[in-house]
């Protein structure tokens, strides 16, 4: 399997700095970053750790449950995943990720609303970005559209 790189550079101090990520493996962008708007409601244009997490987040668990759905002997139409990822302070200092809410909303034959919320509960725990944030609560909202 690949490895996918992104780089990112910095510039200046944490509270008047900034500075552009940029997907490398794939070259399909570069995105601004700053911290004051990381912490800010509005973005204004930036991204933030937490979106490009949530972004991940959210098409691994749709691709591992479109794998799982059809395990299960569905097959998925549609699948609208998002992931609510939420930075907060950290009682110890600093900042972190506090915890993430999946919510997907999914059109599927050949199964139930029971069976299309145990297809999501084992994609959540499955996917290889859910594993990779274990430690951090991951809430789910799973139903049918």
């Amino acid at each position: 399997m690949p490895t996918r790189t992104s780089r990112t550079a910095w510039n200046g101090t944490l509270q008047e700095g900034s500075g552009q990520v940029e997907l490398t493996s794939s070259g399909a962008a570069t995105f601004d970053v700053s911290f004051p708007k990381r912490a800010a409601e509005n973005a204004d244009g930036t991204t933030s750790p937490e979106e490009l997490i949530a972004a991940a987040h959210s098409s691994c668990f749709a691709m591992q449950l479109s794998a799982v759905i059809a395990e299960a002997g569905g097959t998925p139409v549609a699948l609208e995943v998002s992931a609510d990822v939420t930075l907060r302070p950290d009682p110890a200092g600093g900042f972190r990720i506090s915890g993430i809410a999946l919510t997907v909303r999914g059109e599927v034959e050949g199964l139930d609303a029971d069976g299309f919320r145990a297809a999501a509960e084992t994609a959540k725990v499955s996917c290889p970005v859910s594993k990779a944030l274990t430690g951090t609560e991951i809430t789910l909202d799973a139903s049918l559209a």
